[in-house]
């Protein structure tokens, strides 16, 4: 009986610590997403894009809390990607200017590489930030199809294709594409570097007459792309939010929402031993790196 007293004991004072912690998370959680814990709306929020561009639902969602959100008062999108799909960087473009509709200035701050996709984001903020070594630009549309018909006929292998439609196997790696095929698929890249095109002039304000001389898949250094208007300012993340702060009309030092991370057992283990500075760590942070492209 006394064992079974003991082990209660155990039993109960683990869940009472689990149930505290759980409370204290919820509590930093509620503090971090600017709920009762946080106090003043002088706020500049930072959101990151990372590596290929294929996801847009969590660089989506993070933009709606902060359009949302009244302790947030400007955005900057930090910008890491060398491109990505097509209609994903558009869901993203357009999800920043609905930030920029309720009255809160985004700024994009490019980091070592922001082309093609990664730049068809930032041309949507107010004011493009970038290092003078920034890899940028690249605007153009490129899909890359491989054909090994004359590999198959080597090996002795046959393809074999029972289709519903004329176009249904386009793109085949089996055999070769038809001229037909190709102005097809010419078309299509066509129209959507043309929206890419527009959305550049749009974002930039500039003729798009301008802007069909620079897009011509090129890259630029970022102190290249300011001399072509392809970029505000030069500068860091820090530039950046500086700036997101000014247009914001906050006044003095801004209090930076960082994106969050996976919160794990050791990161608790070093803020319970003194590590203080994993504390504002605790979180989510999404994340966009992915393993497919069609603009880059």
């Amino acid at each position: 009986m006394r064992a079974r007293s003991v082990v209660a004991v155990v039993l109960t004072t683990a869940l009472l610590f689990v149930a505290f912690l759980a409370g204290v998370l919820g509590l930093l959680a509620v503090s971090e997403r600017g709920g009762p814990l946080a106090f003043g709306g002088n706020r500049v929020a930072v959101i990151e894009i990372e590596g290929l561009i294929v996801d847009a639902l969590p660089v989506v969602r993070e933009l709606e809390e902060h359009r949302d959100d009244p302790s947030v008062r400007a955005v900057v999108v930090r910008i890491d990607s060398p491109g990505g799909v097509v209609g994903p960087s558009q869901e993203i473009h357009e999800a920043i200017r609905r930030v920029r509709a309720k009255d809160k200035p985004v700024v994009a701050s490019l980091g070592a590489v922001a082309a093609s996709g990664g730049y068809y984001i930032a041309a949507a903020a107010d004011r493009i930030v970038a290092n003078p070594g920034t890899l940028t630009g690249s605007i153009g549309v490129i899909m890359q199809l491989a054909e090994l018909e004359g590999l198959f006929k080597k090996v002795g292998v046959r393809y074999e294709v029972i289709k519903s439609g004329r176009y249904k196997d386009l793109g085949s790696f089996a055999r070769r594409m038809t001229q037909d095929e190709r102005r097809l698929l010419q078309d299509l890249l066509d129209d959507v570097y043309t929206q890419f095109v527009e959305a550049v002039a749009e974002g930039r304000g500039l003729d798009r007459e301008a802007v069909l001389a620079l897009a011509d898949g090129r890259i630029f250094s970022g102190r290249q792309a300011r001399g072509l208007q392809l970029v505000d300012a030069l500068g860091g993340l820090q530039e950046a939010i500086e700036l997101a702060a000014e247009l914001g009309g906050i006044p003095g030092k801004p209090r930076v929402l960082y994106p969050r991370r996976p919160f794990s057992l050791l990161d608790l283990a070093r803020w319970l031993i003194g590590d203080r500075g994993t504390l504002p760590a605790l979180g989510l942070l999404r994340s966009t790196k992915t393993p497919l492209y069609l603009m880059e």
